[in-house]
């Protein structure tokens, strides 16, 4: 398949964490015009923090776009000081969760919503997480720390307790490595 052509990009706004786009788009097959919005949003990072004794360290926190409180992993925003997404996990991890690890593993990166997003989520594991120090939250971060057993995860997404879908995917693509620990 042929790509769209640009023929118009236009800023529509800047939203702290993401700036919106309108594109006018010629269709290839038709030659057609279309209007499409764009969220320009920087990447994002999950984290999967596992413990030596096979606990994921999760995170609790409220969802404005659900209006529910939802069980997590770690992630955020990849800032443009992190260099990498290793060291953005690393960053997250420990603001969210007080939690550190010597060993990261990059596991993959999807694309959060390839029809409105521009961005990419890269999904990293911490290999025996600890505890080293209190959370360090942004402003408007309220979050609970939640140790769950790795063997716990699949009945936690099947029942509906785990539903953001980018932790769905991390979880997948942890599932996907050789690199699991036995236990």
């Amino acid at each position: 398949m042929d790509p769209w052509t640009l023929l118009d990009r236009m800023h529509v706004g800047h939203f702290r964490i993401f700036d919106l786009f309108h594109h006018l788009l010629r269709s290839p097959e038709t030659g057609d015009s279309h209007d499409f919005y764009v969220i320009d949003a920087p990447d994002w990072v999950n984290v999967i923090p596992i413990t030596p004794g096979g606990e994921v360290v999760c995170v609790r926190q409220y969802r404005a776009g659900t209006d529910e409180v939802t069980l997590e992993i770690p992630g955020g925003m990849i800032d443009p000081g992190d260099g990498d997404p290793i060291e953005a996990a690393r960053r997250e991890m420990r603001e969210e969760t007080g939690y550190r690890a010597d060993r990261f593993e990059s596991l993959g990166v999807v694309s959060p919503n390839p029809a409105i997003q521009s961005n990419r989520c890269h999904t990293i594991c911490a290999w025996d997480a600890y505890r080293d120090g209190p959370q360090r939250l942004d402003g408007s971060e309220v979050i609970d720390v939640e140790l769950v057993h790795l063997d716990a995860i699949p009945s936690l997404i099947t029942s509906g307790r785990i539903t953001h879908s980018l932790v769905i995917a991390a979880f997948y693509l942890l599932d996907q490595t050789t690199a699991v620990p036995a236990g």
